[in-house]
């Protein structure tokens, strides 16, 4: 095997921690023949996909390789070529992070699976690749998953060494959120609304960081994989922040596209494009379920990192609220706009509000909680907000 490629495996492997694992961690079937792991730029895959090769025994680690396919090996030498010669020399275990930085990545994939039954192969890359037509042909072949930011949970643990298990949705209605050693959570809470989704905001500089992970994936990550011009990838990116300034955002496609001067057909794929790479999340009706073909009711920035970035200490409180419960929840649940609240949930129904919230908009309403950002723990039907941080 080349040698820049096993020192640059070693060298990421020395800066790898092991006391801490992202929610994904475990679920993953790294034993299979061919995994993708998917999800937005800085949400830890790297890091996880080394976490895992650290932890194999020395024989196992001695069997496997970790590249970026952005790696300039790669300019002269393709995938195909570098898994072949990995094999030749008893290589069992690829592992290939960003894979949507290397053209034709789907081809060459598919090839060395068909070629190399031996081989387990592990890729990381841009969610945007999941509704790219390159899927079809690995789609009876790749397992995929998808992977997001920190939760509140995860953020506790990693920023803070507090460790808490994960509550079920009816462990947080019943009021069970109650983490040992931190009896006031509003402080951290807080602190994590603004610079605590993205692992990397421990690196320092955060809001540098985090603007240039928004302008990159908008300018460059979506246009390249839709074949967009520049200058569309510039419209986008404008796109994005007339969302941020609108939040929570009701889609008018015909404004909107006259102030982008574009079709207003395209407005729908847009969103989708950027639903996709971890820039906005939209709330969809019940008509078609959270992933269905449900119209959407209202368009959030993604995460509560991104409001505060994309609008500074003029970020509308009421709308952090409701994107932080968005977010949070739709993992595990199937989260759908209420036509009566703000949020459904299966037969619950949520409505999100600050100290002054009532239950005036809920209370003839069955299965109805009033979830607050002000409150420390539960009361009646009255849910802390925080606590839903804590079901991944």
């Amino acid at each position: 095997m080349d040698i820049t490629l096993i020192n640059f495996m070693k060298e990421q492997l020395s800066h790898v921690a092991l006391d801490f694992k992202r929610y994904m961690y475990d679920k993953l079937p790294w034993e299979a023949r061919l995994v993708g792991l998917m999800g937005p730029r800085g949400v830890g895959k790297s890091t996880m996909v080394l976490q895992h090769i650290k932890e194999q025994l020395k024989d196992v680690q001695a069997k496997s390789i970790y590249v970026s396919a952005d790696n300039s090996y790669f300019l002269t030498h393709t995938l195909v070529e570098m898994a072949a010669q990995f094999v030749r020399e008893g290589g069992q275990w690829l592992y290939i992070d960003e894979i949507h930085k290397y053209d034709n990545w789907s081809i060459e994939l598919k090839q060395i699976y068909d070629s190399h039954p031996e081989l387990h192969v592990f890729f990381t890359g841009s969610s945007i690749l999941d509704i790219m037509e390159g899927r079809a042909d690995l789609s009876r072949r790749v397992l995929l998953f998808e992977m997001q930011g920190l939760s509140f949970r995860e953020y506790l643990e990693l920023f803070h060494g507090i460790k808490s298990p994960v509550r079920s949705l009816e462990d947080v209605l019943k009021g069970n959120v109650q983490i040992d050693g931190l009896p006031h959570p509003l402080p951290l809470f807080n602190q994590y609304l603004r610079e605590g989704y993205y692992p990397f905001s421990r690196e320092g500089y955060f809001q540098q960081r985090l603007q240039q992970v928004i302008q990159f994936t908008m300018e460059n990550d979506i246009p390249h994989f839709a074949n967009m011009t520049p200058s569309t990838g510039k419209k986008l990116y404008r796109m994005l922040g007339i969302i941020a300034g609108n939040v929570p955002y009701k889609p008018e496609a015909t404004s909107l596209a006259s102030e982008l001067k574009i079709s207003r057909n395209d407005i729908p794929t847009f969103l989708l494009y950027m639903e996709k790479a971890g820039m906005i999340g939209q709330l969809r009706d019940q008509t078609g379920g959270m992933r269905g073909l449900g119209k959407t009711e209202k368009v959030f920035l993604d995460n509560t990192n991104l409001i505060y970035v994309m609008s500074g200490e003029n970020a509308n409180v009421g709308n952090v609220r409701e994107t932080f419960f968005y977010n949070q929840t739709r993992l595990t649940q199937p989260v759908t706009s209420s036509k009566v609240s703000d949020f459904q949930i299966g037969k619950y129904t949520f409505e999100a509000g600050g100290k002054k919230k009532g239950k005036k908009q809920v209370k003839d309403i069955d299965n109805a909680y009033v979830v607050r950002d002000d409150i420390e723990y539960a009361a009646d039907n009255f849910l802390p907000i925080w606590g839903f941080g804590l079901m991944y």
